[in-house]
């Protein structure tokens, strides 16, 4: 399988590292032109934009949303199938639309990975019936939130217990949070979409990792899903579980058998 990474930050480097140990290697980077110049000669090849990445069977998104915009339609239409941690950005109605076409287009598929969270192939079963209500919640320590919209609504620094600086619907989440909510959209594109999935998102200074749960009810029953995430120790916002799950969804192409 020929394989190409969009990004080299902290999941980018898991996931080569682990594909390489499975006998896989990556034939070129995509990375911002500014980048390009200051790369090593040596090894993969490296490219500052879709249209230079050789020919592959598969990209893989690990550089955040505004490289899916940039570089997502090309590559589909390409006729590329192209795998992404950036569930979040589909939030945006006009690039969820924007990506689909050009897949149709290019005969290519759009993989979302699973990312930081579990129990999607659950939810995407008990749509099957009638889901009538998930609820997403979020959980980090205050440092987990730096950067982000939760700054402008609580003194992360001053915490002393739990406090909510989020609640409402998943496309709001990760429409705001662009960097902190791909597991809410996650979730949402797995059960009820992006409008109809409650989520709420905490800063608790009693956590060291990040929390993640989901509620769901429907005709299937309901269930309870939890998942404590340990962080890469290359960037403490970047989820180890977000890293393996690309790596698990390339397995998935090539194993003979599988889930």
């Amino acid at each position: 399988m020929k394989i190409a990474i969009i990004g080299q930050g902290a999941i980018a480097g898991y996931v080569a590292g682990a594909l390489e140990k499975q006998g896989l290697s990556v034939a070129a980077y995509l990375l911002r032109p500014a980048r390009v110049a200051a790369a090593p000669v040596a090894g993969p090849a490296i490219v500052g934009s879709a249209g230079e990445l050789p020919q592959t069977d598969v990209v893989i998104d690990c550089a955040g949303h505004a490289a899916l915009r940039e570089h997502g339609a090309t590559i589909l239409r390409s006729g590329t199938d192209l795998l992404t941690v950036s569930i979040g950005a589909l939030a945006d109605a006009d690039l969820s639309r924007q990506l689909e076409h050009a897949a149709q287009a290019g005969n290519a598929r759009l993989h979302l990975a699973s990312g930081a969270i579990g129990a999607l192939d659950c939810l995407r079963a008990a749509r099957v019936g009638t889901l009538r209500m998930v609820r997403y919640t979020g959980r980090k320590p205050p440092r987990g939130w730096a950067g982000s919209a939760a700054e402008d609504r609580l003194d992360l620094a001053a915490l002393t217990g739990p406090e909510t600086h989020f609640a409402g619907s998943a496309r709001r989440a990760a429409l705001d949070y662009p960097k902190n909510a791909n597991v809410a959209a996650a979730v949402a594109l797995a059960g009820l979409g992006f409008d109809d999935t409650e989520t709420e998102l905490i800063a608790d200074p009693g956590i060291r990792e990040n929390v993640h749960e989901i509620r769901a009810e429907g005709d299937f029953g309901s269930f309870d899903f939890r998942v404590t995430g340990a962080t890469l120790p290359d960037n403490p916002r970047s989820s180890a579980l977000a890293a393996m799950s690309v790596v698990s969804a390339i397995r998935d192409r090539i194993d003979a058998v599988g889930f």
